[in-house]
């Protein structure tokens, strides 16, 4: 197993050159030397209806305080920098999409997709202001192409806004809750996040809390974008 491991190559990044990073009694980690994105490794993933269990037993209710309290930690450093009424998309909104009722409440015009709880492939196309991913990208087999494929959604001078709790060092690695979740296969820190919004093309992440990332598309063309380009106007409601 150790050998695939090995071929597997980078899921952020597509490099080959990968490296032990942790190992506990369940799994193994990996790090990638070029970007340094810390991943599980394929064999150690949950199949399908597994991980759609495990997500079936959160209990993140749209009206839960404690749980909105939680989301306006991404939901206030966005909307200070995207006025509404503007057009969003929470991606991974899960069974109970509370942020995009938060901002829905506060005036922005909302689409939600989750492969599990809203498949709705028809929301995801060009011309979104800014997209959401809440304590989403820890749980992506293919993040480097989810991740391209959510910033290829905004328009010029959009926002991508997510929130995921980043890697420290390896010492703290070891013995972080975070990994304890058996969903959780993807691990991020500052300096691979300031790697990926490079090759990405996206302007540097701004870091507006502890695990809330926002990173913003160039607005160059934004004015021909706006004269010409598609809103999501069917999508959003």
């Amino acid at each position: 197993m150790a050998e695939a491991e090995k071929e597997e190559g980078c899921p952020l990044c597509g490099g080959q050159q990968t490296a032990p990073y942790h190992a506990d009694s369940w799994r193994s980690y990996r790090c990638c030397t070029r970007c340094g994105f810390v991943y599980v490794p394929r064999p150690f993933h949950l199949a399908p209806a597994v991980e759609r269990a495990e997500y079936d037993r959160h209990d993140n209710a749209v009206d839960d305080p404690g749980y909105r309290r939680f989301l306006a930690r991404v939901a206030d450093p966005l909307t200070a920098r995207v006025p509404a009424p503007a057009y969003g998309l929470d991606f991974g909104c899960g069974p109970g999409p509370a942020l995009a009722a938060m901002l829905r409440e506060r005036g922005y015009r909302m689409a939600v997709y989750d492969p599990f709880y809203a498949p709705d492939p028809a929301v995801l196309v060009p011309g979104w202001d800014f997209i959401t991913a809440t304590e989403v990208v820890e749980h992506l087999a293919a993040p480097g192409a989810e991740l391209q494929r959510l910033a290829g959604l905004l328009r010029p001078g959009g926002w991508l806004g997510l929130m995921t709790k980043l890697v420290l060092d390896r010492e703290r690695f070891a013995t972080w809750h975070y990994i304890r979740d058996p969903t959780h296969i993807g691990f991020f820190s500052r300096p691979t996040l300031a790697w990926w919004a490079a090759a990405a093309g996206l302007e540097p992440p701004v870091f507006a809390a502890a695990d809330v990332i926002l990173l913003r598309r160039p607005d160059r063309a934004a004015a021909s974008s706006r004269r010409g380009g598609r809103t999501p106007r069917t999508a959003a409601r």
